[in-house]
């Protein structure tokens, strides 16, 4: 599928590469070198897909990605960073993108997860995360992309994290295999493994449970996926 793709990046050099190669593609490409350039034309022009260096003079890639998501939880968006620490990446994910590629990285593998990144998003039109719901003192609410804690804290959920948990919530009680996980959150993407769907769960335990070492409402079925339960007590009803 050919799309509108809004790059940012401030090497000239690298921008300019960038641009060629997604053109080769058939997709319509802007650019743009910095953040307040990059905020500029966000301001008046939808896009299907942006991809954002991280280090970026003005607003960093993680600041207009903040941006994005306050007014379009949807939009996909990629994230090109120099930086190789896990901490990094996490954040990035924590913050709603919605893959990443690490610098140095070869033109193949970014037109790849780029097109794999595309086809996610016709098919997570499709799929709606709709519903809310309670685990304990955790209040969700998948329409908003927030999970509410006791305290009146927001978590954000990212829009991978809110597919995989409207999966759980539509199924709730049953297990959910990691293959129905992948067609329904992934779009049946053959590049994401087990190992992505497993990362997802934790960043979910981590915002949803009490003790993400001790879930008492995502459980695994080891060999098989993921069960939710709402009420580990079963002293509420289910809904």
């Amino acid at each position: 599928m050919t799309a509108r793709i809004f790059l940012v990046e401030d090497d000239r050099t690298l921008r300019t590469t960038l641009a060629d190669a997604l053109a080769s593609e058939g997709h319509t490409v802007t650019t743009a070198q910095d953040g307040d350039e990059a905020l500029a034309v966000l301001r008046s022009r939808a896009f299907d897909l942006l991809v954002l260096d991280v280090m970026l003079p003005g607003p960093s890639g993680l600041e207009i990605l903040q941006t994005v998501r306050k007014r379009d939880k949807k939009q996909p968006v990629m994230l090109l960073t120099a930086r190789s620490s896990e901490g990094d990446k996490v954040l990035g994910l924590e913050l709603g993108a919605d893959d990443y590629v690490t610098k140095p990285f070869s033109l193949r593998e970014l037109l790849a997860r780029v097109r794999a990144l595309l086809r996610r998003a016709d098919v997570a039109v499709v799929f709606e995360p709709q519903g809310r719901f309670s685990l304990g003192g955790v209040h969700v609410d998948l329409d908003a992309y927030e999970v509410r804690l006791a305290a009146g804290a927001v978590q954000r959920l990212s829009a991978r994290e809110a597919a995989m948990l409207a999966v759980l919530w539509r199924e709730r009680g049953k297990v959910v295999s990691r293959a129905r996980f992948l067609q329904d959150a992934w779009g049946g993407d053959a590049n994401v493994g087990d190992r992505t769907i497993d990362t997802h769960v934790l960043h979910l335990r981590q915002k949803l449970e009490s003790d993400a070492k001790t879930p008492k409402h995502i459980l695994t079925v080891h060999g098989v996926g993921y069960r939710l339960v709402l009420d580990p007590d079963g002293s509420e009803p289910l809904s």
